[in-house]
């Protein structure tokens, strides 16, 4: 399976450089704003969700706090041209990133980084599925306990 990764920047040139890098990895989204950003998360199932921290109207760190509600199983990344530790910080305390990258990026060290964000979405996906599986598997057996017990 193709991983989708959304690229959220305000500069097309990134995006177009981006998606010219990475569309024969991965199926690569991208948009202009964390608006339409919003709306693709909507409307495909993203696994990495990439950000440009500087952007008008919305932040980087912004639009990711911003979908967590909605769309909380995406891993998501930062990339930026600017050291703000305090644009760091809240990275990692408001949008739940896992990774804060500097640009302009080096490609190999890019697809690495999102090649293992996708390795966590899955491992947390087959973690939740697992466990749901449990608890169904669970409550059988609490059932058959109860039947044991009254027979």
């Amino acid at each position: 399976m193709t991983a989708n990764i959304l690229y959220v920047d305000d500069e097309p040139h990134n995006l177009s450089a981006f998606a010219a890098t990475f569309r024969r990895l991965y199926k690569v989204f991208t948009a202009e704003s964390a608006d339409e950003g919003r709306k693709i998360l909507d409307n495909e199932n993203i696994q990495v969700v990439i950000t440009d921290q500087r952007m008008p109207k919305t932040t980087g760190v912004e639009f990711l706090a911003s979908i967590l509600e909605n769309h909380p199983d995406p891993i998501r990344m930062i990339l930026t041209g600017y050291t703000d530790i305090d644009a760091v910080i809240d990275a990692i305390n408001k949008g739940q990133v896992y990774r804060y990258i500097q640009k302009p990026w080096m490609e190999e060290d890019l697809r690495i980084n999102i090649d293992k964000a996708i390795e966590i979405y899955t491992l947390r996906k087959e973690n939740r599925e697992l466990t749901e599986k449990l608890l169904v598997a669970n409550q059988q057996l609490e059932f058959i306990a109860r039947q044991n017990l009254l027979s």
